[in-house]
């Protein structure tokens, strides 16, 4: 399968520089199996392809400001991207420049408060670096870093929470579940208030979810590792779901991933905690999850191949046309679609 078959033209117009307000006034994109039509309301209008059964399973990882700038003694600043967290001072991080620190020294990112010394350098380039830190590390990290934007918004994030899920409890993710942005604390009352269940997994998002294919047969890619976590309520409800034949709903990719990551070789998700590295393509044949949320994704993007997974590419390919041209909003703080596996997928915009 080439990499070249998920690949469109993007205006560069359509990239979101920023979220719509309020948060469930963003577009969403439908695609109506049973009618053959796609259809297109606004994200508020969700509720109405919800149904009394359904279970709507949320990532309720929380976005940590993983960027940090500090400098060297000689005054060079040095961008510091928190990756993976080793134990309570030992990160995995991107540096830029990332030749300027060398093992053994030292960058300070605020005088007796917080400063860091390079411990190694891994072969893929990233480093491990240890901190030196007076206080309580979250509460340094929330006062000096940056929310961990993608690189293709370039505007400045003016409020924080508006890259983080209302509903965001736990973990260290570098990156939003995006598909989770839309939703409000009110829509999610009217959800609930309709008869379905809302229940939560974890999933820290990495930056392996902003990082292009770069081979030319996706067989041969490999896919970045997250940590997830399923707990038991949520095993508990979903599997009574399955038997009962009623569906459950992913909001978003990540959720997709680590339902379809948790489950047995008799269909029964499981409470786990582990890395996962799965990759959703072609004709995999979902064993949890019923019909997915998500964003408009990028081109090539093995989250546009995700989605795919639960039509066919040449429908989503159709689908993301018509989005361009009703001028939907792309990306992170864009708009939805929402698309059910064999026939009632729902796509988000």
């Amino acid at each position: 399968m080439n990499i070249n078959e998920f690949d469109f033209e993007l205006p560069e117009s359509l990239i979101a520089q920023h979220a719509i307000e309020p948060r469930d006034h963003s577009k969403l994109l439908v695609l109506n199996k049973e009618k053959n039509e796609i259809e297109h309301k606004n994200f508020y209008n969700i509720i109405d392809y919800l149904k009394k059964g359904d279970v709507l399973v949320i990532n309720r990882t929380k976005v940590i400001p993983a960027r940090l700038f500090g400098k060297k003694e000689n005054g060079v600043v040095i961008e510091c991207f928190l990756l993976k967290r080793y134990d309570m001072f030992t990160w995995e991080v991107l540096l830029k420049p990332a030749k300027r620190w060398k093992i053994g020294q030292n960058v300070i990112f605020l005088e007796g408060v917080l400063e860091a010394e390079l411990l190694e350098i891994k072969e893929d380039g990233n480093r491990v670096i240890k901190f030196i830190f007076t206080g309580n590390f979250e509460e340094i990290l929330d006062k000096l870093g940056e929310m961990p934007l993608p690189p293709y918004i370039t505007e400045k994030l003016e409020d924080k929470n508006r890259y983080q899920t209302v509903y965001a409890k736990d973990g260290e993710s570098v990156a939003a579940p995006t598909a989770g942005l839309h939703f409000t604390n009110e829509l999610l009352e009217k959800i609930r208030d309709k008869g379905v269940t809302i229940t939560e997994v974890f999933l820290n998002v990495g930056l392996g979810t902003f990082r292009p294919v770069q081979v030319e047969n996706i067989l041969d890619h490999v896919m970045h590792s997250e940590k997830y976590w399923v707990p038991k309520e949520t095993v508990d409800i979903v599997n009574s779901a399955k038997k009962e034949g009623r569906r459950v709903i992913a909001v978003g990719t990540t959720s997709v991933r680590t339902l379809e990551s948790a489950v047995d070789d008799n269909g029964l998700l499981l409470e786990k905690e582990g890395e996962t590295d799965i990759f959703i393509y072609g004709d995999y044949k979902f064993k949890i999850v019923d019909a997915i949320i998500t964003n408009f994704h990028l081109p090539k993007s093995t989250l546009v191949m995700l989605i795919s997974a639960f039509s066919s590419k040449e429908k989503i390919l159709l689908a993301y046309e018509e989005a361009i041209k009703e001028k939907y909003r792309f990306y992170s703080f864009g708009d939805s679609v929402v698309r059910q596996y064999i026939c009632d997928k729902i796509i988000k915009k």
